[in-house]
């Protein structure tokens, strides 16, 4: 018995309470450590890809980057707007606004075509990602001079306001989601246990887990900057396999227990349960992370977070479920041995703990044990039937008009499209040559802005401006269009195809892109589209090589990445069924965009990938155990999946709990994530395990061990747990 997992179980069944404390300590630690260190945010440059981030890159470079702005409307409360009145109220606002140190410049107040509304617009120094935390100081200004002209109404919008506003509502968002998690994920684990005490057990670890994984995350960030969702994705994994590996060997603890008979004790139990689920938790753990690290390969610094906090977390799941936990089962566990011993002191018999795979699971795994072709072809057509509406796939970055309109500024915001239609989008051009030819570069960006104002797609253009050292001038062009119209991204095409080419294209030497909102919507779904080759290739080999090392089968390998391809594609597809239609709009609260987050399918992959590997590891660790014990490879499959399915059932309910709790988060893109995750886990542990892995095996017989079978039982004459330590290796 010299595994690593039954070291450690061993010597935290020995010391529980050392080791009880020490992983309070180390959670504590953890949560000093990341406070004390900070987080380290992602910068602007940090989310520069393709065309316009080398734009804006260069813009930077130059001192001519576009500054994040703010922008205020004045208007009459009622009637037709006083002149001298609103006047008087944007100059005033305007003298506060260039007392604030972090303002720029503020430009001069602009009037509505229908004389209505004026518009006084605010720039902000530093960088563009800050600019949220400098609003609450504009926005001050705002309600001081609103006090003082009552008769009037001012309201402020803009990028840092709407960014402020979308954080606040997405902790709104959290804390609700933890308010429907928590108690179901709790009542599930009660329903499996039938006390609240080991119920308790899952639960309380998995939050000790994220807290740690909280605090070494901070410090993480200092080697891959966070970009803001470390924290979300903590949380909604860490709950999930915190919960899920916690479940895993409690339940094979207390079915050895049950087998036993009261003949084990409770540090024999650890023991064994280390021995068999406990090396499945290894495995599934290092699946998850292998899987998750490939989308470092995306080059995206959201990505990147997203990787760093999954990775983080499911470590120290692992780590839990190594330590804490066998110590807390110990602990239980003697307490339960001197119950047991004091009901049989007064006559009493002594409380079964229940164990098995119960009638219901028998019937459901009845099709693939009497039929498994036709059951094999019924569920792999079935989920293909869902593969079908992922031909019609529309991948598109959500803009900031997806955001909801709960938020005040958000509406704001609509009010000033409305008002002001020729400001909607603002393209910037960007070119960069020898300051030998700024003469030139100047006379292409005038010849380039007469162009576009010749084209009904485009409503005006701003004065070039070139840098200090002559070497960089932008052009600033306005689109009267909302940023996710056709339109606006025709007016992108047209002047990256043909106005710049032939403009300032005609330099020689020159360096030119174009920058801005809609030039990032574009540039971010080509960007993640040519690298989800890449990332779905080293997923693939990932996931083959995984389970190759855990059950040293090559058949099971190809059988693995199969059915992930398979339940992901259908998961997607179903997705593309219920987001990019109307159809399902007032059911979970969405306004379609008709289509779907960039980032949603790579993460869907990897993260898919990843979990499906707990739901492979422990089903099959059950039949390969089965199968080393001298059982037919068919009664195995069939034994090991009826013993199993309870416990992957209650992890996938658990798991689908979490990501349907973000569902009800307002951000569309997260809602598409918790949806479609939370149907992968479905379809992957009521389908994938249940009907299309049985009857796969049970077709292949032994070739599904090629090329290696499982070793002969092992000896006998040694104890149980050290028999199972054995048959595992």
């Amino acid at each position: 018995m010299n595994s690593l997992t039954v070291r450690m179980a061993r010597s935290s069944a020995r010391h529980p309470w050392r080791a009880i404390v020490g992983w309070l300590v180390f959670v504590a630690l953890c949560l000093g450590v990341g406070s004390a260190v900070g987080t380290n945010s992602a910068r602007t440059a940090d989310y520069r890809v393709g065309e316009a981030g080398r734009a804006e890159a260069l813009a930077a470079e130059g001192g001519l980057e576009r500054r994040s702005a703010e922008q205020v409307l004045i208007s009459a409360r009622s009637g037709a707007l006083d002149e001298r009145a609103s006047a008087a109220a944007a100059e005033d606002l305007t003298a506060r606004m260039e007392r604030l140190p972090d303002v720029a410049d503020v430009a001069a107040p602009v009037r509505s075509a229908d004389g209505r509304t004026l518009l006084v617009e605010v720039a902000l120094k530093g960088e563009e990602r800050d600019a949220k935390d400098k609003v609450d100081a504009l926005t001050a200004q705002t309600a001081a001079v609103q006090e003082l002209h009552p008769g009037l109404l001012l309201e402020e919008t803009g990028s840092p306001s709407i960014s402020k506003g979308v954080d606040a509502q997405r902790s709104a968002d959290l804390a609700l989601s933890e308010k429907i998690t928590l108690p179901v994920t709790l009542l599930t684990l009660l329903v499996v246990f039938g006390s609240l005490t080991m119920a308790a057990v899952p639960l309380l670890l998995a939050l000790s887990s994220i807290a740690a994984a909280v605090g070494l995350s901070m410090v993480a960030s200092h080697l891959s900057p966070d970009a803001g969702v470390g924290t979300n994705v903590i949380l909604m994994i860490g709950l999930a396999v915190g919960v899920d590996y916690t479940l895993f060997h409690l339940k094979r603890e207390r079915e050895e227990r049950a087998r036993g008979g009261g003949r084990l004790s409770a540090e024999a139990l650890v023991e064994l349960a280390a021995a068999t689920s406990g090396r499945a938790v290894v495995v599934s753990g290092l699946a998850v992370v292998a899987s998750t690290a490939t989308l470092y390969l995306a080059s995206d610094v959201i990505f990147s977070s997203l990787a760093t906090g999954t990775v983080v977390v499911v470590l120290v799941a692992v780590a839990s479920s190594l330590t804490a936990l066998p110590a807390l089962l110990t602990v239980l566990g003697r307490r339960a041995e001197r119950r047991t011993a004091r009901r049989t002191a007064r006559g009493k018999p002594a409380r079964r703990t229940r164990g098995g795979g119960g009638r219901l699971w028998t019937a459901l795994l009845r099709p693939a044990a009497r039929h498994p072709l036709a059951t094999l072809c019924g569920s792999v057509l079935a989920l293909l039937a869902l593969v079908v509406p992922l031909a019609g796939l529309h991948i598109t970055e959500m803009s900031r008009d997806t955001h909801s309109r709960d938020i005040p500024a958000m509406r704001v915001y609509d009010r000033l499209n409305d008002t002001f239609p020729e400001r909607r989008v603002t393209h910037q051009v960007v070119v960069r040559a020898d300051a030998s030819r700024a003469v030139q570069v100047t006379g292409a960006l005038r010849d380039l802005a007469e162009r576009a104002e010749a084209d009904p797609l485009f409503t005006g253009a701003s004065r070039p401006r070139t840098s200090a050292d002559h070497r960089t001038s932008t052009l600033e062009l306005n689109v009267g269009h909302l940023g996710d119209s056709d339109e606006a991204y025709a007016s992108l095409d047209l002047l990256r195809d043909t106005y710049l080419p032939a403009t300032v294209g005609l330099i020689p030497g020159a360096e030119y892109g174009v920058s801005g909102d809609v030039a990032r919507y574009t540039d971010y779904p080509a960007h993640q589209n040519g690298k989800l080759p890449l990332v779905l290739g080293a997923l693939l080999l990932v996931t083959f090589l995984m389970t190759l090392y855990a059950f040293r089968s090559v058949v099971l390998g190809l059988i693995g990445v199969v059915l992930n391809l398979l339940s992901a594609a259908a998961a997607l597809g179903l997705l593309v069924l219920v987001f990019q239609g109307t159809w399902a709009e007032g059911l979970l609260d969405f306004t379609s965009t008709g289509s779907i987050g960039s980032r949603v399918p790579l993460f869907l992959f990897v993260i898919l990938f990843g979990l499906s590997m707990d739901y492979q590891v422990f089903v099959v660790s059950r039949i390969r155990e089965a199968v080393l014990a001298g059982t037919p490879t068919r009664q195995a499959v069939l034994d090991g999946i009826r013993g199993s399915a309870s416990v992957v059932t209650s992890a996938a309910v658990v798991m689908t709990t979490v990501f349907v709790s973000f569902v009800f988060l307002h951000i569309i893109e997260m809602k598409q994530i918790g949806f479609v995750l939370a149907a992968a886990v479905l379809l992957d542990a009521f389908v994938v395990r249940i009907l299309v892995l049985p009857s796969a095996m049970l077709l292949l017989g032994e070739r599904t061990w090629w090329p290696v079978r499982p070793a002969a039982p092992a000896p006998q004459g040694r104890t149980a747990p050290e028999r199972a330590a054995v048959d595992v290796r």
